[in-house]
This record gives structure tokens, C-alpha cells and sequence, in this order.
């Protein structure tokens, strides 16, 4: 179990210095076609139903891969 958790920090880690170093890499995330996004007066809503689809299919993509690997 440890070292689930060293291998997710260490992702975490290179995943926050990709953002740091280079912001502008991701800025379409958020922006899909899909996302909703209602801006009012007063009020702003913002729902990312494609872009959690899109991570939901990447990390499954990526267990099954780590599953069958191991």
C-alpha cells in the first residue's frame, strides 16, 4: 500500500510542475464541447461533463494497462 502512495505522490508531483512550467498546455481542458457553463449576473455554474468523461476513460485506460502488467 506505501507504495501505491509514493507512486501517486510522484505523479501528483510531475503533474504539478507540468502545470507550473507550462500552464498554456492545458487550456482547452474545461473548454470541450459538452461542458456547461451558465454565466449570469450573479451567478456562475459551471458543470465539465465531457472533460470528467475524458479522465474517467484515461485512468481506466490506465488501471486496466497497470493491472495487466502486473
Amino acid at each position: 500500500m506505501a507504495r501505491w502512495f509514493i507512486i501517486a505522490g510522484i505523479i501528483l508531483i510531475v503533474i504539478g510542475l507540468i502545470l507550473w512550467l507550462a500552464p498554456g498546455l492545458f487550456s482547452w481542458f474545461g473548454r470541450l464541447p459538452g461542458d456547461i457553463r451558465i454565466e449570469k449576473e450573479n451567478t456562475r455554474v459551471f458543470i465539465p461533463i465531457t472533460s470528467m468523461l475524458l479522465i474517467s476513460i484515461i485512468l481506466t485506460l490506465l488501471i486496466n494497462l497497470i493491472r495487466y502488467l502486473k
